[in-house]
């Protein structure tokens, strides 16, 4: 078979999509359309069952890949495919790194920062998991930190760091609760503003399941869209709040932010470094990749 087929059936198989493997390949979606009824011509099968919004791989396809994956991998990591054309003067290819605005900026730049200083190119986007996944799936970043695992196979993931979450809140209105909080449980919260980063409260939400064993029925006072506000505004005194410990540390430490609660069960959520199957064209992806994981074992 034609090694350009396969490649083109290898990115769609990753991409889940005609457009995204486009975009990744540098062809037309036409010209892998083509590619793709040539291939299955060949192989006088079905390779792709077509949806309304991207492919699912047929089981031959899932079978051809697992058979192809390798090799192909091993040809363009050996022929340095994609890189920057062989000339040693040439400035080396950015790394494009995505992911949520407070984690990138608290944890993942600071790490990165040597690299930087030693000369790597870094271009730096920010947003929500979701639409950083399809991005990604298109072909607009090499690695994404997710705040959860991307579903399917066509993205590979591993775990980079747990987030704690924590209730917390300026002392005053840990003074005012006193101790009805214990009495109570959290309908003595109902009393406070709470301070969220979106209005359907998901950690928030997602701690008072895990730890009060019980639905939420508050409504947020104030939402701020970055978990660094929120913690600016409740160390202010705009009422509770509940976000990951990593960004509350020097508060706490301080004492401008107290804890309302100390589960003895504490509600984690994993993060994940994800990126599209396969090695990366730029050799500086597994720069930064390993030194992500590395540096994550002390976040």
């Amino acid at each position: 078979m034609d090694l350009n087929l396969l490649r083109t059936f290898l990115a769609v198989h990753r991409a889940g999509s005609f457009t995204a493997a486009a975009q990744v390949l540098g062809l037309s979606q036409s010209t892998v359309t083509a590619q793709i009824r040539t291939l299955e011509r060949q192989h006088g099968r079905e390779l792709f069952e077509r949806l309304p919004r991207g492919v699912a791989p047929t089981p031959v396809a899932d079978e051809l890949a697992a058979r192809v994956a390798g090799p192909l991998d091993a040809l363009a990591a050996a022929t340095g495919g994609g890189g920057t054309g062989g000339d040693a003067e040439a400035p080396p290819e950015p790394v494009h790194l995505a992911g949520p605005a407070e984690l990138l900026c608290t944890s993942v730049l600071p790490a990165l920062a040597p690299l930087v200083a030693d000369g790597l190119r870094l271009r730096v986007a920010t947003g929500l998991t979701d639409p950083l996944l399809e991005e990604l799936r298109a072909g607009r970043h090499d690695l994404v930190v997710a705040t959860r695992r991307p579903p399917g196979r066509t993205l590979s993931a591993v775990p980079l760091a747990d987030e704690e979450f924590v209730l917390v809140a300026a002392p005053v209105w840990a003074e005012r609760l006193g101790g009805r909080l214990a009495a109570e449980g959290p309908a003595a919260l109902h009393r406070v503003p709470l301070v969220s980063y979106a209005e359907d409260l998901p950690i928030v939400r997602r701690y008072w399941r895990h730890v009060f064993d019980r639905r939420l029925v508050c409504r947020a006072a104030l939402t701020v869209p970055d978990l660094r506000g929120v913690v600016a505004a409740v160390a202010a005194g705009a009422g509770f709040a509940v976000v990951p410990r990593y960004l509350c540390e020097g508060e706490l430490a301080s004492g401008a932010l107290v804890l309302l609660h100390e589960p003895a069960d504490v509600p984690i959520n994993t993060g994940y470094l994800v990126q599209r199957p396969g090695a990366a064209a730029n050799p500086q992806v597994a720069l930064v990749r390993e030194r992500l994981l590395t540096a994550a074992r002390s976040w």
